[in-house]
């Protein structure tokens, strides 16, 4: 038999040419469809490689803060092995668990709409943190807003945050640091519902209480810079504080009874000289030459005042009908550059770019005494039905705002007769409003997840 491609061998290249124009279309519109069809209709199992699955996410994927070794987590839904019928795997898929967002990691991004409030419509701003009416011009430090690389941050709901608390008491415990979250609240808060001042007591207004009539809604704020018994250094007294390592400050929890939620926020009184005391003996102390006492660091001291008040919450309210929410603001850094008391000494005017500044030292150790006693509190108190705890990690995020901070203007136009040799700078609390508004979103964000169970 004679090959038929025989004589279309021995033609010339203008004749080949000429066929192949010829039979191209009939290739593309008759062949290749049918191809196409057969492969999709009868398209064969891909082999599972044992391999595969060591790329494959594993059912819970955690993060590192540097320096850390606290991991924040983040649940993502476990992925179904590969089946030879997709029918079954739709039946074998899990359900989705809900992500948990990790808000420590993320930068701070350029924000055009600014904050909710500004320094004149805010009557509750502390005079020293009220950097627009104390003449600060450079007003670039309002427009950011921190970004979560793997989830949103919404801008704060005033009237969800209200809604979550209808008829319930939030109390702010703590040091200036909570007093300064707390002052960032109402604020927030104001744009929606205006306060009342019902409660007022104590040196410098320590202990006051707010109520938003529109919700009822009681917001509180006590002074207890340990959060447990301490006796604070004074010019009548000792020149150290004193601090009672194993007893609650019952100048806030003798009213626990009548709180639904507490957020705690320590950390910076104990870098100060104290004498700490447990059991009825002295353990030692902090920077107290003179005193025939055994230096000891204040990071276990950090430990035991958050275990023994986190163990006397959840004893105290983790069984009563009620119950209670508990959020410990973790260890927020200060950005001296200098000197306190000379001009300059936190002169940013732009947040740190993301990688430019790590969490270290200090700083990452009071936070992680913290969030590893948070946890800890949160396997203790898996018996107790009334009681829910959760960390507020804004370590890092504040870090990065080295621009934040009242510094000079923590009094009223400092400059308005020249720059002075000597001035007082505040490079710890944070300017109102500014990035500590920050806090309190993720603050709702945290009561929102807790309301849907």
């Amino acid at each position: 038999m004679v090959s038929p491609f025989k004589d279309h061998q021995s033609h010339s290249p203008s004749y080949t040419h000429s066929f192949i124009k010829k039979i191209l279309p009939y290739f593309i519109y008759v062949i290749l469809p049918i191809a196409v069809i057969r492969l999709y209709l009868y398209s064969p199992t891909l082999p599972q490689s044992s391999t595969v699955h060591h790329h494959l996410p594993q059912p819970s994927t955690v993060h590192h803060l540097p320096h850390s070794t606290t991991p924040i987590s983040i649940t993502t839904t476990p992925s179904s092995s590969s089946s030879s019928s997709s029918h079954e795997e739709e039946e074998k898929k899990p359900e989705a668990k809900e992500t948990q967002c990790d808000y420590t990691d993320g930068n701070w991004v350029p924000d055009k709409m600014g904050p909710l409030y500004n320094g004149t419509t805010c009557g509750t701003i502390k005079e020293g943190q009220n950097c627009i009416t104390h003449g600060r011009s450079d007003l670039g430090y309002l427009y950011w807003k921190w970004k979560p690389k793997q989830c949103p941050l919404p801008r704060f709901e005033p009237n969800t945050f209200l809604d979550l608390l209808r008829n319930k008491h939030i109390a702010f415990v703590g040091d200036s640091m909570a007093r300064n979250q707390l002052e960032s609240l109402l604020c927030m808060l104001a744009t929606a519902s205006p306060p009342k001042l019902v409660y007022t007591d104590g040196e410098d207004n320590k202990f006051r209480r707010w109520n938003f009539a529109s919700h009822n809604v009681n917001v509180s704020v006590y002074w207890s810079p340990f959060l447990v018994k301490g006796v604070e250094k004074s010019k009548s007294g000792p020149d150290h504080n004193e601090l009672y390592l194993d007893q609650v400050d019952e100048r806030w929890a003798a009213d626990m009874g009548k709180m639904d939620m507490v957020v705690l926020s320590v950390g910076h009184w104990f870098l100060h000289p104290a004498v700490y005391f447990e059991g009825g003996s002295a353990l030692g102390c902090h920077f107290c030459p003179g005193l025939n006492h055994t230096e000891i660091g204040f990071y276990d001291v950090l430990r035991k005042a958050v275990r023994t008040t986190l163990k006397t919450i959840t004893e105290r309210k983790g069984t009563s009908e009620n119950g209670i929410n508990v959020i410990v603001t973790t260890f927020s850094p200060a950005h001296f550059e200098g000197e306190w008391d000379k001009a300059g000494a936190c002169p940013k005017t732009k947040p740190y770019n993301k990688g430019e500044k790590n969490l270290e030292g200090m700083d990452a150790e009071m936070r992680q005494v913290e969030v590893e006693e948070v946890e800890a509190a949160k396997v203790n108190g898996k018996g107790f039905s009334g009681f829910k705890v959760e960390e507020l990690d804004v370590s890092y995020l504040s870090l990065m705002r080295p621009d934040g901070h009242p510094g000079p203007y923590m009094n009223p136009f400092p400059f308005f007769n020249g720059v002075k040799e000597r001035m007082q700078n505040d490079c710890v609390h944070w300017c109102l409003p500014g990035a500590i508004d920050t806090w309190n979103e993720i603050l709702l964000e945290i009561m929102k997840k807790w309301n849907r169970g």
